[in-house]
């Protein structure tokens, strides 16, 4: 990007450099004045949060043609103006700088001395944070600054002064009105035209500096500095107390405590709540737990089909040390079998045959229940043998299929 790029894109850029001014800021300052006449009849201004001095600049030509006007008309004293920032910025001639914060209370008292004792007619502050991105805490850090702003401006500014600041149009922007309309009857927000129209910046212009009777400026806040604020120091209008009520009588339940289900000698009866959440925030978990054990539950029912040659490789390996060696045994004597389909779920057809098939789930569900258990080995071999003889003792009494039947006899003779 050459030289020039920026001045193609900013025309308030471009002629703040061909108008001598140090930014572009100082037109939002003059659009504001052909607006609201901040200028008339200001002698002593006071921008805070100056650097790099674009609207000192603007105040001190300002101030300097309301100073010839006044020496038209007699003896007039010469203008004053105090530039505050935290950081170091260059000279301008007819402008007093000070370097220091505008939270803290000497920073107040050096203004006033600059003064001669007395107050400015004009406060202005162009100051913001440097934003992060986070919107939400961009607005807050500009809400505190410009209350900051207010906070010394009650220092500083004469009753019936105007006081200008920049302030962020935000969804709680109301409550900065409202702060500002404690101590100026006429508040106005101002969107000079060298803004842009995609920022939420805007300038707040309040007049005729009116503070509550008996309003004494103080610097507790919190928020802006480290020294403990002493809250106690403050009285009336300066200091707001809500009253604590507790309410309910002293004799009732204490909320801290435990207290027996049979209280004051009424026996306790459970009771369901009155009305149970309607869309509670857990369903979806208890709706994913309830289809989880839904499945679990239809892994082994009676649509399972047990072969013929499930039952034989199951007493065949009977003396395995585990299930999971007669399940091993199980799947292989399935992959010989050249993927055949069962033919015991087709020939078993009396009351029986469903215990054979019971008997068969047993065996795959032991090896969840026991697998873990791998001290408990006589526990498990003596499960192993019952189940085989109860399939095999209903298999041996189901004459529905010669061929099982004798293998059936013969492992039972076997066992």
């Amino acid at each position: 990007m050459g030289k020039t790029s920026k001045d193609k894109r900013d025309i308030y850029y471009r002629k703040a450099k061909e108008e001598g001014w140090r930014a572009r800021s100082a037109f939002k300052l003059l659009q504001i004045d052909s607006e609201c006449q901040i200028f008339d009849g200001v002698s002593k201004a006071v921008d805070l949060c100056a650097a790099p001095g674009s609207w000192s600049q603007v105040l001190a030509r300002k101030l300097n043609e309301n100073y010839q006007e006044a020496l038209k008309e007699g003896p007039a004293s010469p203008p004053k103006i105090v530039a505050v920032d935290l950081q170091a910025m260059a000279p301008l001639e007819g402008v007093i700088q000070l370097q220091g914060d505008i939270t803290n209370t000497s920073t107040a008292e050096q203004i006033i001395a600059h003064f001669d004792n007395t107050r400015a007619d004009l406060v202005v502050c162009d100051g913001a944070p440097d934003v992060t991105g986070l919107h939400d805490m961009d607005i807050f850090i500009q809400s505190q600054l410009l209350l900051a702003a207010l906070n010394i401006a009650t220092h500083i500014l004469r009753p019936g002064g105007t006081f200008v600041a920049k302030i962020f149009r935000a969804k709680d922007v109301s409550l900065l009105y409202a702060q500002l309309r404690i101590f100026f009857p006429y508040v106005y927000c101002t969107k000079p035209s060298s803004s842009r129209n995609s920022s939420i910046e805007a300038f707040v212009v309040c007049k005729d500096y009116s503070p509550p009777e008996g309003y004494e400026p103080n610097m507790l806040n919190p928020w802006l500095t480290e020294e403990p604020c002493d809250f106690e120091k403050l009285t009336g209008v300066n200091r707001v107390v809500v009253p604590f009520v507790v309410c309910g009588d002293l004799s009732q339940p204490d909320s801290d405590m435990c207290y027996p289900l049979n209280y004051e000698g009424k026996e306790y009866k459970y009771h369901e709540p009155v009305q149970t959440p309607i869309a509670p925030p857990y369903e979806e978990a208890l709706l994913i737990s309830r289809r989880r054990a839904e499945k679990n539950v239809s892994t082994f029912d009676d649509s399972t089909d047990f072969s013929e040659i499930d039952v034989e490789a199951a007493i065949e390996h009977e003396n395995k040390s585990s299930i999971s060696g007669i399940k091993w045994a199980l799947n292989s004597a399935s992959n010989n079998s050249d993927n055949q389909p069962s033919t015991s779920a087709k020939t078993v057809q009396d009351e029986d045959s469903g215990e054979a098939i019971d008997g068969l789930q047993n065996l795959y569900q032991l090896d969840i229940s026991v697998s873990d258990c791998s001290t408990e080995n006589e526990y498990k071999d003596e499960s192993l043998a019952n189940d085989m003889k109860r399939v095999l003792i209903v298999s041996a009494n189901n004459d529905f299929d010669n061929e099982s039947n004798t293998v059936a006899k013969t492992a039972n003779d076997a066992l």
